[in-house]
């Protein structure tokens, strides 16, 4: 039997503390950013940027199909809430607030849904619309940054496994029983970026993809027509936060230079200036088992600074949750690429 109250499971719990950063750690001129992507992962980046006094913005995938969101997608019309929430949250000035707890919190006797999923879909029905739905919680949460959907069009996703089959819906892909291939959005007419998203990515000068699920989370977002064009257009720098571990699911197995390569792939060609990358020497065992690492040789990583890329490998592991990014590790390699 489900709680009936619960918090949401969400990595950004454990960036609310995170002090802000010292002065050798800012950024040594203004920044904008922008963080591509979703779930748990892109709100890492968002409170670590947040921490260097850096103007940080989100754009956020709009095809999650799975939980509370793909309940209100479905039953209500609503269009996709789950991962703007989370930005928005990483984005509250107080992380200890009532309200930014209570937005959180999960009904488990009313199908698992968050008050947040709950807010969102009801100011936009109640409003003008998504968008300022989006800006009314902003509010309410004294967000300090911009969260903007991709897309406002209802899309889903379709993705091609190694195993040659088509799978059909976000929350389906997440759990292949063999890695993803190649992913594609279809809507009922044609899609469209939003374009507020859009500019915002033009005017950035560091965009951040990730981390987070790279199929499911960044490149279904990158795939919105005109999103790589936009990241093409400005004179941002581009990070990838490679993933930390093997996602059993849709990266399974997966080498760090198939991950770069989906990017590639994918329309990203020439548009990745460094990739972070965890230094796995730098782990010890976690009790009887250890978490895994995606593997990754010199060769490899050398094809991809040959490809452009400039590859920085780091401790980013979080001792305690090996799976996350440690935010003051993470904070010290975004320094490490601003200044």
């Amino acid at each position: 039997m489900k709680r009936p109250f619960s918090h949401d499971p969400s990595a950004t719990a454990a960036f609310a503390a995170l002090p802000d950063a010292s002065a050798d750690e800012r950024p040594n001129r203004k920044v904008r950013a922008v963080v591509i992507g979703g779930g748990t992962g892109a709100p890492v980046s968002i409170r670590t940027l947040l921490s260097m006094g850096v103007d940080t913005s989100a754009v956020v995938v709009m095809a999650d199909d799975g939980g509370s969101t793909g309940i209100l997608r479905d039953q209500a019309g609503a269009t996709t809430p789950g991962d703007i929430r989370k930005c928005i949250t990483a984005m509250a000035a107080d992380a200890d607030d009532p309200l930014t707890k209570a937005f959180k919190v999960r009904f488990g006797f009313a199908e698992n849904h968050t008050l947040g999923n709950l807010m969102l879909s009801a100011l936009e029905v109640t409003g003008s619309g998504f968008p300022e739905a989006i800006e009314i919680c902003e509010r309410l949460l004294n967000a300090r940054g911009k969260v903007y959907p991709s897309t406002l069009d209802r899309v889903t996703l379709v993705s091609k496994t190694r195993d040659g089959r088509t799978l059909e819906g976000q929350a389906v892909a997440c759990h292949s029983r063999s890695a993803l291939k190649k992913v594609a959005l279809k809507a009922n007419g044609p899609i469209a970026a939003y374009e507020p998203a859009l500019d915002t990515i033009r005017n950035a000068d560091l965009i951040v993809l990730g981390p987070g699920s790279l199929f499911t989370s960044i490149i279904s977002c990158l795939i919105v027509p005109g999103v790589i064009d936009a990241i093409a257009a400005s004179k941002a720098e581009v990070v990838f936060v490679c993933s930390l571990a093997d996602q059993q699911g849709e990266t399974r197995g997966l080498t760090v230079r198939e991950h770069y390569d989906a990017l590639i792939d994918h329309g990203m060609r020439g548009l990745v200036d460094v990739m972070l990358l965890h230094d796995t020497s730098a782990d010890e065992t976690i009790g009887s088992a250890p978490i895994r690492r995606l593997p990754y040789e010199v060769q490899e990583l050398n094809a991809i600074e040959k490809a452009g890329t400039r590859v920085m490998v780091r401790d980013l592991a979080d001792a305690q949750r090996p799976s996350w990014h440690d935010p003051a590790k993470l904070r010290h390699a975004f320094s490490e690429v601003l200044n």
